[in-house]
């Protein structure tokens, strides 16, 4: 079937089903777009009806309902699937499902295999061990016995004291979680088998899986990214550099991203922070060939302030923050790339037709993370209508929004309050933060809930850390 024919069910709401929409625009592609009941005024559900008509948007009764989605997949004739992120973007069952039904379909992302591989992070920590790759101290498998538990956490409490960490504190994660989910922190033994047990109940009626991690806590890390794109062969891999995503919530959600990872020709390191990006990159992409990586995907670290670098996790899917690694990455001359354009394209089983000599880096990016929430009171997210929402449209600015400009838009309270991304270009670090703190300064967003409460954002949050992104 030639490119032209192939129709996207994208199936997934708010910004990044608007994306997802305009990269298939970009290749000739037809799409469906679908809405829950709750979500009608959301702006991807008049993007769609503006490109592709009233027959390319469906309503569903929710976005977690699989029978549902692929029913609107056959209905409309759709031949792939994009998942976007978050829902079932990393669930290889459904992925397995997508491909090997009496009408199957393209799934747009890592084959299912893949997605179960690494999705695992027990099993993604082992691989990582065997290629050489610097993990989390820490436990390669779900601990479910006590006693093995605690042998563990002593042996990382007097790691701690051997390096003079100031704060010891041992990481317990539910080994099936995610998304910040199932995360306790223990600072002493005579806590810990408390701890534990109350991790393990919780990740049992949460999961399904009462498996446990046991990690060094970090403290003072910064949080890098490795952006990969690999063909549907999953034999040609490229990267499109690194990104930089340290400020969070307490809830450990990302708040504001930056490409390059670091800055070592602006900014004053303790180590050589060339080498560390260096490193991580190649460390990701030996992952990436050994499984055979066949998709867009995101490499995650941490790096110590001595430089030491750990692999976290990869995220088989494409990211929110996908956009800053495209804005500063040119190929053969011709930028900012579009990854999701590219995820799709390799999805359909083209050549990836570069190689990562042709792919360029230049200047920087950043992304602020628009949310309706409070920082002051634990990132509480806030609920109501948003009146005004306005920005000063700038060459160097993107914003990309499902929350409409021309008209009240009321926050739906099934869905996170997430309003925007904006993405900043500059030649530089010093450029692109002063552009930065003038598109927040210049931003006009008000509204108010039922009780008559103004609205609650995360913007002087975003102008406050603005000052020192990049550094420890």
């Amino acid at each position: 079937m030639s490119a032209n024919r192939h129709k996207v069910l994208v199936a997934n709401r708010g910004e990044i089903a608007i994306r997802i929409i305009n990269a298939c625009r970009k290749l000739d592609l037809g799409f469906v777009a679908v809405h829950t009941k709750e979500d009608a005024q959301s702006g991807h559900v008049s993007h769609a009806r503006k490109h592709g008509g009233d027959e390319a948007v469906y309503r569903v009764a929710s976005y977690h309902d699989a029978n549902e989605l692929l029913s609107v997949a056959d209905a409309a004739g759709a031949t792939a699937v994009h998942p976007g992120y978050g829902f079932f973007a990393e669930d290889f069952r459904f992925a397995r499902r997508v491909v090997n039904r009496d009408r199957p379909l393209i799934w747009i992302g890592p084959s299912w295999r893949v997605i179960r591989e690494l999705g695992d992070k027990i099993n993604t920590k082992r691989l990582a061990r065997k290629l050489g790759v610097p993990t989390v101290p820490g436990s390669d498998k779900p601990v479910y016995d006590e006693m093995e538990a605690e042998e563990i956490a002593k042996s990382l409490f007097a790691f701690q004291a051997d390096q003079g960490f100031e704060r010891h504190v041992v990481l317990l994660k539910a080994s099936a979680g995610g998304g910040g989910m199932g995360i306790e922190e223990v600072e002493r033994m005579d806590t810990f088998r408390t701890t534990y047990r109350r991790l393990r109940n919780y990740a049992k009626r949460q999961f399904q899986d009462s498996g446990v991690l046991i990690e060094q806590r970090i403290f003072d890390f910064n949080h890098l990214e490795v952006q990969v794109l690999g063909d549907r062969k999953g034999t040609a891999h490229v990267h499109f550099g690194t990104r930089n995503c340290t400020v969070q919530s307490t809830g450990r959600q990302k708040r504001i991203e930056v490409a390059p990872g670091f800055m070592p020709g602006e900014l004053q390191y303790t180590f050589d922070a060339g080498k560390v990006l260096d490193d991580i990159i190649d460390y990701s992409l030996r992952i990436a060939r050994d499984v055979g990586y066949d998709s867009v995907g995101t490499w995650e670290w941490i790096v110590t302030p001595k430089g030491d670098p750990f692999l976290m996790e990869v995220n088989t899917r494409i990211q929110v923050e996908n956009g800053i690694s495209g804005a500063i990455s040119a190929i053969r001359g011709e930028g900012p790339v579009d990854l999701i354009k590219e995820q799709i394209r390799c999805a359909l089983g083209e050549d990836l037709g570069y190689s990562q000599d042709d792919v360029t880096f230049n200047g920087v990016s950043i992304e602020y993370r628009l949310i309706a929430e409070d920082p002051d009171n634990r990132f509480t997210p806030w609920v109501g209508l948003i009146e005004r929402f306005q920005w000063e449209e700038q060459p160097w600015l993107s914003v990309l929004t499902h929350v409409p400009t021309t008209e009240p838009y009321d926050i739906p309270t099934e869905f996170d309050p997430n309003l925007a991304l904006a993405i900043i270009r500059g030649k530089d670090l010093a450029e692109a933060k002063a552009r930065g703190v003038q598109f927040l300064d210049s931003l006009k967003l008000t509204g108010i809930d039922r009780a008559g409460r103004e609205l609650r954002s995360n913007v002087a949050f975003l102008r406050d850390k603005t000052a020192n992104l990049l550094e420890f």
